[in-house]
């Protein structure tokens, strides 16, 4: 949930407050609320979190129940699930109608794990210490421009998750998660059938690259990742009715790239790590990529000067910095990247909103 959110579930319009300005400028309690309810995300955040551990709207269900029953179904203390629930409504999440008694609203419905474009395994993850602990060092990052993951939990962040692999297959679907409503859009968006092989660089359970094969029946494809990354890739690819054109070959990144195809895809890849690292990445794809081949990076692209109405962008930016030392860019950064590493300088065309990410297309650079 993003600041942007706040004013549907918390703060009220001048005319609530008897506030009232004739200069348009919102009043000093409208401010001073939207500043308190950022200063509470992190309790929304856990309400979130919380719900989507208990299987709050699973229990619930489509209609209307008493806490009580809920309650008894979380296995729940009946009065702090009352308060969980009065939190949710608070949220926008869900409804009160008559004392005790509550129904999802369609953003709550969002908490249940089978709703088309489900949020229940994200809300966990980025609620486990994993992704919360190291935020407590922001102050300490900024300083020093250096992320705390590594201090807090005495490893990388994907040392981490290789040490947990429950966690880690948690991490991976909610990744999946994340990865749906480009999915969704993608395939439609880029002629993939101009391609024989498509290689998804770090494309993890091939979420991404199922939905390519679905729409371009004459493209197979490749996912490229470690073994923890790989894990569900079968799984998902078999789902999809793709598993025959698909190949999962297991590998670092930092090392090499795998042979073989036309177009290499990378989304959510190069944000995770930092210009040294991120042009390590791209050398090795453009010592594998055929001249007629092509780099397409599905990423966030941030605008040359701050465009408040992003602010989930921000925040992942610093996310980036807290847990992983990467960052999100802006186009000259990516122009950056590719002229670095031997490619022409990207065109980049932004995927239909709501959707947040863009297409950065590259050719091979002949030297």
């Amino acid at each position: 949930m993003t600041a942007t959110d706040t004013n549907s579930h918390g703060s009220s319009d001048s005319d609530s407050h008897g506030q009232g300005t004739t200069t348009g400028q919102p009043p000093e309690g409208a401010e001073r609320a939207a500043l308190m309810q950022m200063v509470f995300g992190t309790v929304a955040a856990q309400t979130l979190g919380a719900a989507a551990r208990l299987k709050v709207a699973e229990h619930l269900g489509d209609g209307e129940r008493e806490a009580a029953d809920v309650a008894a179904d979380c296995a729940a203390d009946p009065g702090a699930l009352l308060r969980l629930l009065r939190a949710m409504t608070g949220l926008g999440l869900a409804t009160e109608p008559r004392p005790g008694v509550f129904a999802l609203t369609p953003r709550g419905k969002l908490l249940h794990p089978q709703t088309p474009g489900s949020f229940a395994t994200l809300a966990q993850v980025f609620t486990e210490p994993l992704m919360v602990r190291s935020f407590e060092r922001l102050a300490q990052c900024v300083r020093s421009g250096e992320p705390a993951f590594d201090d807090t939990f005495g490893t990388s962040f994907f040392g981490y998750l290789e040490q947990h692999p429950e966690l880690s297959r948690q991490f991976n679907a909610a990744m999946s998660e994340g990865t749906r409503a480009t999915a969704a859009v993608l395939p439609d968006h880029y002629d993939f059938g101009a391609f024989s092989t498509v290689v998804d660089v770090g494309g993890g359970d091939g979420t991404l690259l199922a939905a390519v094969l679905r729409r371009w029946p004459a493209t197979k494809g490749v996912v490229y990742d470690s073994a923890q990354g790989l894990a569900q890739a079968a799984a998902t690819m078999e789902a999809a009715g793709v598993a025959d054109r698909f190949t999962a070959v297991t590998g670092d990144f930092f090392a090499s790239a795998p042979e073989g195809g036309d177009l290499y895809l990378l989304k959510s890849v190069l944000h995770d790590w930092n210009d040294e690292q991120c042009a390590t990445i791209l050398r090795h794809v453009r010592g594998v990529l055929p001249e007629h081949g092509r780099l397409l990076l599905v990423e966030p692209v941030l605008p040359d000067t701050t465009d408040p109405g992003t602010a989930l962008s921000y925040l992942s930016d610093l996310n980036m910095l807290v847990n992983l030392g990467g960052r999100e860019r802006t186009a000259r950064d990516f122009t950056d990247l590719c002229l670095r590493t031997g490619f022409t300088a990207p065109t980049i065309t932004p995927l239909p909103r709501p959707n947040t990410f863009c297409l950065i297309e590259a050719a091979p650079r002949s030297e």
